[in-house]
């Protein structure tokens, strides 16, 4: 899929070795890691299909958007886009679980 961010900070994160937006180490390795997997997949299907990321629909006035676990405490939040026959995922951040 392709991705897309929501903020220029969270491309960086992806690709600037010694950028990391305030994150600890595990966390930003989770992050490019996360992002490798949305990059691999053709569609939504193919995330929901890796238990382990636990890619959730989010509720409320936040229902257009997703989570996917970076760790026991952190969560990637997307939101899928789609324009035609073409999907993409867009970056929006990465919050604290447990907040």
């Amino acid at each position: 899929m392709k991705v897309r961010f929501a903020d220029k900070d969270w491309e960086r994160l992806e690709t600037e070795f010694r950028f990391n937006r305030g994150l600890a180490p595990g966390l930003v390795k989770a992050y490019r890691k996360r992002i490798q997997f949305i990059r691999a997949a053709r569609d939504e299907r193919d995330l929901r299909q890796w238990a382990s990321l636990r890619f959730e629909r989010l509720g409320g006035n936040r229902c257009h958007q997703h989570s996917m676990r970076l760790n026991d405490q952190w969560r990637l939040i997307v939101e899928i886009e789609t324009k035609g026959s073409d999907k993409a995922v867009r970056v929006v951040g990465v919050e604290d679980y447990h907040r």
